[in-house]
């Protein structure tokens, strides 16, 4: 079977979640989706250590691949995720070159980057052996989140850092850092156009969130890394629906989305989850008359951007 990594970088179609929620049993669930991975958010969530630890193994445990957005890009933080058997890291707030080089060389085992450990998860409790877990670590999937205008200004040499599988666009930060009022102000989306740009010159998958039902027509647009949506109730009520729309470009409740103004193939599309527990509606919509693509709209729709 092709792994995650490999078709993150030939640009095909895939699915992922945030897990807002630290407890294994949320990516027990997940885990059986049809999604491609699952991230969690230790950034914006109270993950600590022994939570992420659970929660990876979960997704482990359930065959999925899984990615950690650590508190910060500090060494620490992204040695905590990977030795507990993170396959990667989405890394927030890389505004230059020299940060992401710098947090390139923590995700691998080199003079002055990722500490070793051969007891860990990641080592395979001692059984893997050095060469094999070095060569195993060679494949951590590194991503960096251009959300700061420091970021944006310093994007072509970000994105030509050796070791970076894809570059992860943070709208709501950029919509921020920018004084804009939303994130479809022109400023945002002339700063996404030119991460894009960055990343399709360099060779790097590109993406960002997705919030929004309507954002499914930027998804054939931007390429690489999109995530999406709220709750794993989801799941049962729309997730089919929604990455399908997503993976087509229609949009399930108006038609084909007709949205886009950036320009790379391939894109990873997902879904916030906060709750914990699939249920057969979505606590926004309580009766189950309501169609199962309107539920899946008025649930994301409200959501905040990443």
């Amino acid at each position: 079977m092709v792994g995650f990594r490999t078709r993150l970088h030939a640009g095909d179609v895939l699915a992922g979640t945030w897990v807002k929620t630290p407890h294994p049993h949320v990516v027990e669930v997940l885990s059986l989706s049809p999604l491609d991975c699952l991230v969690l958010d230790a950034e914006h969530a109270p993950f600590d250590r022994a939570s992420l630890d659970l929660c990876i193994m979960a997704a482990r445990a359930g065959g999925k691949t899984v990615l950690v957005r650590p508190q910060s890009s500090d060494d620490a933080h992204i040695l905590s995720a990977l030795d507990c058997g993170a396959d990667g890291v989405i890394l927030p707030h890389i505004r230059s070159a020299q940060e992401a080089e710098a947090a390139v060389k923590a995700c691998q085992y080199v003079s002055g980057g990722r500490g070793y450990a051969g007891s860990s998860r990641a080592a395979a409790y001692t059984t893997k052996g050095m060469a094999k877990h070095r060569a195993d670590a060679k494949k951590v999937i590194v991503i960096a989140q251009i959300e700061d205008v420091e970021g944006v200004d310093n994007i072509d040499a970000i994105a030509a850092v050796e070791g970076l599988d894809a570059l992860f666009i943070g709208r709501a930060d950029l919509t921020i850092a920018y004084g804009a009022e939303t994130p479809d102000a022109a400023v945002v989306v002339n700063a996404v156009d030119r991460i894009v740009a960055a990343g399709k010159a360099a060779g790097r998958t590109t993406g960002m969130f997705l919030g929004r039902v309507g954002d499914a027509g930027l998804s054939p647009q931007v390429g690489g890394t999109h995530l999406a949506g709220h709750r794993a109730d989801l799941l049962t009520t729309g997730e089919h629906r929604g990455l399908a729309a997503h993976r087509s470009g229609v949009n399930p409740c108006c038609g084909p989305a007709s949205r886009g103004n950036v320009g790379v193939s391939g894109r990873f599309v997902g879904e916030h989850e906060r709750d914990g527990a699939i249920r057969g509606r979505t606590g926004l919509h309580e009766a189950d008359r309501v169609p199962q693509h309107r539920r899946l709209h008025g649930a994301l729709e409200r959501q905040a951007l990443l």
